[in-house]
């Protein structure tokens, strides 16, 4: 903060980039260690937001609209930069062979911890749903760390196989992406997150709920996005049927979906086109 303080008063131009905020701590107990440091950086954030910054760059249309909403709308420069991807590193290969025994549903996450109870939990009622649903195996890989005791508290689930990575190299992301027929974004009210960007670039086409950002980000062509049908705001289970028959309509179209989900990106996700934008709001 006194750094920020020093180019405030000595006119030189500040550009805030703002992913979402905390809000889980106040819907799970997580420990008032945890709540306190997630309060303390909303505040802090917001301040810098309102009195410092002279310029915000938002990682989403939900992120800024979620500002405005909480903190409301401010009269200064502002636009809506997504995250980029390497097109090069992350993309198709045709040599990759697809599992045809069983159906391969990837959740690729940071963590699990701090409140992420419930983004675990609808991957996995997911999974069941649509294994339900095919009437097929259904393997549910999970990257990402996941405390032991939740694998404990889903590991009844018998139709889904859970498969679990821990964390993953960035490196491997790109073999992961390849190796499965879809994504589920796990995470509730992502601000943009990369593993979908990142699957979109490897033509790994996304079935997700409709929340935070991943509608903007999927739009019409890289997969399906469909109301989560209660409210997840109170972390309530979703209606996962929805889910599980548009995950259904992506399978039975996985060459029109893949093909489009790579071309989404490359039109709107080229980490050329991000910095080229970051490089405009920097210098002007």
């Amino acid at each position: 903060m006194g750094d920020l303080f020093y180019a405030k008063t000595h006119n030189i131009h500040i550009v805030q980039r703002l992913d979402g905020m905390n809000w889980l701590h106040k819907r799970n107990r997580t420990g008032w260690r945890h709540y306190l440091r997630s309060e303390r950086m909303n505040l802090q954030l917001s301040f810098i937001r309102r009195w410092l910054a002279d310029t915000i760059v938002y990682q989403s249309a939900f992120t800024r609209d979620w500002w405005n909403t909480e903190y409301g709308s401010l009269k200064k420069p502002l636009t809506v930069i997504h995250n980029g991807v390497d097109l090069q590193t992350f993309s198709p290969n045709s040599k990759v062979r697809l599992p045809v025994d069983l159906i391969r549903l990837l959740v690729v996450e940071g963590s699990f911890k701090g409140g992420h109870e419930r983004d675990l939990f609808n991957a996995v009622d997911a999974a069941q749903q649509l294994s339900d649903l095919l009437d097929q195996p259904v393997e549910l890989v999970v990257a990402g760390n996941a405390p032991q005791e939740m694998r404990e508290h889903v590991r009844l689930v018998r139709k889904a196989g859970i498969r679990w990575l821990g964390i993953v190299p960035h490196t491997e992301i790109p073999k992961l992406d390849r190796s499965a027929h879809l994504l589920f974004p796990a995470e509730i009210n992502a601000a943009c997150p990369n593993s979908v960007v990142e699957a979109l670039a490897c033509g790994l086409p996304v079935v997700s709920y409709a929340t935070g950002s991943i509608p903007e980000l999927v739009g019409q062509d890289g997969g399906i996005t469909v109301p989560y049908g209660t409210n997840y705001w109170k972390l309530e289970a979703p209606e996962t049927e929805p889910l599980a028959r548009a995950a259904a309509q992506v399978l039975d179209n996985q060459g029109k979906f893949r093909k489009n989900a790579r071309k989404r990106a490359e039109e709107n996700f080229g980490l050329d086109v991000m910095v080229e934008r970051y490089m405009k709001v920097l210098l002007g």
